[in-house]
C-alpha cells in the first residue's frame, strides 16, 4: 500500500524546490488547489493517474513521489541566505549516501577515516595548527600543495558528492559519520568558480574535524565564528604558511598581479585567498585590494566587476562573491573531479552486481548518458 505521508512529503518538497505555489502546481497537473492541498497534507492517496500528472508537472519519475527518503540528522548545512531547495538538497544527499554505502558493502570496499579523529584538533591553539595536523595525518608534507583535493578526501575516508544546483547562496555542506559520512557535498554550479569548489571542500573538512557538535539537521543559525575558523583551517590546509612564504618570496621580482596569479595557480586557490593571506599575515595593508584591481585592469584591459570586489576584511567569507567570471586565470571543471564513486559503479556494473539503470541512477545520469559513459570506458 502506498504511504500517504511519503507522497505528501515528496510532493511538497519537490514543489518548493521548483518554487511553485500550490496553485501553480495544481494548474500544471490539472488538479484543483484543494485536491493538491489534501495530497500534501497526507489526507488522501492520489490515484495512479494523478500521480502521473504530478510527476510530469514536477519533471520527475513517478517513483520519486512514492519512495521514502531517509532523513539526515547529522548534517551541517549553512548558506548565505535561506535556500529554497534545502529539503530537496538533503533528500538528494540522503539517497546518494545510501547508494554509496550499498556499493561499499557489496564490493567490500569501505575505507577508514584517516584524517585526525574528529574533535581532536580542538586541542591545538590555532585552527592553522589543526590544519597542519590534518595534513600530517594523511601524509602531506608541510610544503606540498594539494594537487587533487577530491582524490585526497576520497582516498582517506571522506565521501564526496559534486551536486550541481543553480543557487549561489549554497556552496556546500557536510554529513557526519552517524548518517553514513563523513561526507562533503560541493555545489559545482558553473557560475561558482572552481577555486571556490576546492575551498568549500577544505572548509567542510574543517567543520568535520573542528565542530562535531554543530551536526544537527535543524541547526541553520550557526555561529559566524565557526565559519571563520573553518576558513582559517581551509586556507592553511590548501596553502601552508611555510610553502606560501617560500613561493611568495621567489616571485619578488615580479608585479603584484603576476605574483598573485602564479601563487594562486600553484596552490589552486582564489586570488582572494592569496590577498587575504597577505593582509592577515601583516605583509600588506588592505590597500593591496585596490592595487591588484588597478594592475588587473591595466594587464587584462578590464576591471573586475564591482560585485566581484572583496568585501571588508572583517566580514565573513559568506560576504565574498565567488562568481567564476570574477576569477582571473581560473581553473577548469577538470581540476575538480570525483573519482571513487565512479570507480565503484564501474566495478559493480562490470561484475553485474547492478543494472545499467541503477548505475545511471547512482551517478545522476540518464540511461543514454550511462550507456555512452560505459562505451567510453577503456582499460
Amino acid at each position: 500500500m502506498t504511504d500517504k505521508a511519503t507522497i505528501a512529503a515528496n510532493v511538497a518538497r519537490l514543489r518548493l524546490d521548483r518554487r511553485l505555489t500550490q496553485e501553480n502546481l495544481a494548474t500544471k497537473a490539472g488538479l484543483s488547489r484543494v485536491a493538491l492541498g489534501k495530497i500534501e497534507r497526507g489526507t488522501v492517496v492520489p490515484r495512479a493517474r494523478t500521480l502521473n500528472a504530478l510527476a510530469k508537472a514536477l519533471a520527475v519519475p513517478v517513483g520519486e513521489l512514492v519512495t521514502p527518503v531517509r532523513s539526515l540528522e547529522s548534517v551541517r548545512f549553512r548558506a548565505r541566505a535561506q535556500v529554497h531547495a534545502r529539503e530537496q538538497i538533503l533528500a538528494e544527499v540522503s539517497k546518494w549516501l545510501d547508494a554509496y554505502a550499498e556499493l561499499e558493502a557489496d564490493l567490500n570496499e569501505r575505507l577508514p577515516f584517516r584524517f585526525e579523529e574528529r574533535g581532536a584538533t580542538s586541542r591545538y591553539r590555532s585552527h592553522e595548527k589543526a590544519a597542519q595536523a590534518a595534513r600530517r595525518s594523511v601524509g602531506l608534507s608541510t610544503e606540498a600543495p594539494v594537487r587533487d583535493i577530491c582524490g585526497l578526501l576520497e582516498e582517506n575516508g571522506v565521501k564526496l558528492l559534486l551536486l550541481e544546483t543553480n543557487r549561489d547562496s549554497f556552496f556546500g555542506l557536510s554529513v557526519g559519520a552517524r548518517d553514513g559520512g563523513p561526507a562533503v557535498v560541493v555545489n559545482t554550479w558553473d557560475r561558482i568558480s572552481v577555486e571556490r569548489w576546492i575551498f568549500t571542500a577544505a572548509h567542510e573538512l574543517g567543520h568535520l574535524l573542528l565542530h562535531p557538535s554543530e551536526y544537527q539537521r535543524g541547526a541553520t543559525d550557526l555561529p559566524l565564528q565557526t565559519e571563520r575558523e573553518a576558513d582559517a583551517f581551509a586556507s592553511e590546509f590548501l596553502m601552508p604558511e611555510a610553502a606560501f612564504q617560500r613561493e611568495w618570496e621567489a616571485t619578488h621580482g615580479h608585479s603584484l598581479l603576476i605574483r598573485v596569479l602564479k601563487v594562486k595557480r600553484l596552490f589552486r586557490v582564489s586570488y582572494k585567498t592569496v590577498l587575504y593571506r597577505l593582509v592577515e599575515s601583516g605583509r600588506e595593508t588592505s590597500d593591496i585590494w585596490r592595487a591588484f584591481q588597478g594592475q588587473h585592469r591595466n594587464y587584462f584591459g578590464k576591471t573586475l566587476r564591482k560585485t566581484d570586489e572583496p568585501e571588508a576584511l572583517e566580514k565573513s567569507e559568506f560576504a565574498w562573491n565567488w562568481n567564476r567570471s570574477g576569477e582571473p586565470a581560473c581553473l577548469s571543471r577538470h581540476d575538480f573531479i570525483e573519482g571513487r564513486l565512479s570507480r565503484l559503479v564501474r566495478r559493480a556494473l562490470e561484475e553485474e552486481r547492478i543494472s545499467l539503470g541503477r548505475a545511471a541512477e547512482i551517478l545522476g545520469l540518464t540511461r543514454d548518458e550511462m550507456r555512452q559513459k560505459a562505451r567510453e570506458w577503456t582499460g
